[in-house]
């Protein structure tokens, strides 16, 4: 296979899972509760192998899965890969009783997984986690549960997490979550671990946050919740690994989530511009219309190229990983905005009505600018990935 292709089988398998998605998860979709957790969709994904194959292969088909699902059903695009994201953790980094416990579960679609990372004052700058892990002897003193998150000792591989974790994908309906807590106080990235904390941890509470497109999503209080060394995921103070590694292989495949979205907004534009009368001809018969679709399919196509050399880049173990899936992320988002937002303008005002498919993805296309590293983190990467490379030299 070449950098700049697909394989015959890997072409046949996308047309498979586009179809799988419209005709058997769409429908599931559609019967879900708006901001909760589908456990019927994800059981479905379950059932049809699409999660057991989060663990059993690599950063490229999962982006051909993710762009895939999405051409044809966001919200089995996202279930899928939320449970890739909470659950990956515990596939690379736990032991053999953890993985033992959960994967089976989640790979069934039987237990849903989350990835606790971001706080409220702790979004983009993800080093500066302040969830605290406590010894029950300070707890006279603790702050209250609306605080950043930390991990305190208590006695020899004991914690308490206390504090706060915010818009987290599946909370708070989640079976388990991976959660990233400071355990050495101004420490930075050196000084957080990530637990495994099961959602019935007593002092362990949440709630729903209403949000522009209805995913389940929610804030996580940590009331001095208990846990140990058996819930360490890796090493104590080496959890911002966890972190990165886990985000190094997710971030392409949300470029990919991007990839097909804007492809499901392009083929939508071809057909309208193609059959709308307009002018005394079809809308595609005007330059300044056929020139937008150009673009558009320009900008779509070099994401695609560069989201499939990040996640190849990844399988291949490149050192430039971090690089190439910050490019990925990057470039794919921006474009998937842009791409959409054309559409709607080529579409006019029948693409704002509620139901439309591309008021549904003008919706959906926003937040991947900002989750799993916001477009000003991935140039930030970026930039710093070229000047080591500099300086290296």
């Amino acid at each position: 296979m070449t950098a700049f292709s697909l394989e015959p089988a890997q072409l046949a398998w996308c047309a498979a899972l586009r179809t799988l998605a419209a005709e058997r998860l769409r429908p599931l979709a559609g019967k879900g509760e708006p901001g909760h957790v589908n456990r019927t969709l994800v059981a479905e994904l379950g059932s049809l192998g699409l999660l057991g194959r989060l663990f059993t292969s690599g950063a490229l088909d999962l982006c051909l899965m993710r762009e895939s699902l999405a051409y044809a059903c966001t919200e089995a695009e996202t279930a899928l890969a939320l449970q890739g994201l909470g659950a990956h953790p515990v596939h690379a980094y736990g032991t053999r009783e953890q993985r033992a416990r959960w994967l089976p579960r989640v790979t069934a679609g039987a237990a849903i997984a989350a990835f606790a990372l971001s706080e409220p004052g702790a979004g983009s700058d993800a080093a500066a986690l302040e969830l605290r892990a406590e010894p029950d002897a300070a707890r006279g003193n603790r702050p209250s549960a609306a605080t950043a998150l930390t991990a305190t000792p208590e006695g020899v591989a004991r914690w308490r997490l206390t504090g706060e974790k915010c818009w987290i994908s599946n909370a708070p309906e989640a079976d388990f979550y991976t959660v990233f807590a400071r355990t050495t106080p101004a420490a930075g990235a050196r000084g957080v671990t990530a637990f495994l904390v099961p959602a019935d941890r007593p002092g362990l509470t949440g709630r729903g946050l209403d949000m522009l497109s209805p995913h389940p999503i929610g804030a996580l209080d940590f009331d001095a919740v208990p846990v140990t060394a058996d819930d360490v995921l890796g090493e104590v103070d080496r959890g911002f690994r966890v972190a990165m590694g886990t985000l190094n292989l997710f971030r392409p495949s949300v470029g990919a989530f991007a990839v097909g979205m804007a492809q499901a907004a392009l083929d939508a534009t071809l057909a309208h511009t193609a059959g709308r009368d307009a002018f005394g001809g079809k809308l595609r018969d005007l330059q300044a219309v056929s020139h937008q679709v150009a673009e558009m399919a320009l900008r779509t196509e070099a994401a695609r190229l560069m989201v499939h050399a990040a996640a190849s880049a990844y399988d291949a173990d490149s050192p430039d990983v971090p690089q190439r899936s910050a490019m990925a992320k990057l470039l794919a988002t921006e474009t998937a905005q842009y791409v959409v937002d054309t559409a709607v303008q080529l579409h006019g005002a029948r693409a704002l009505q509620r139901g439309h498919l591309l008021e549904h993805l003008y919706r959906e296309v926003r937040a991947p600018r900002v989750y799993e590293g916001a477009s000003e983190v991935q140039r930030g990467i970026i930039a710093k990935e070229l000047y080591a490379r500099q300086e290296a030299r």
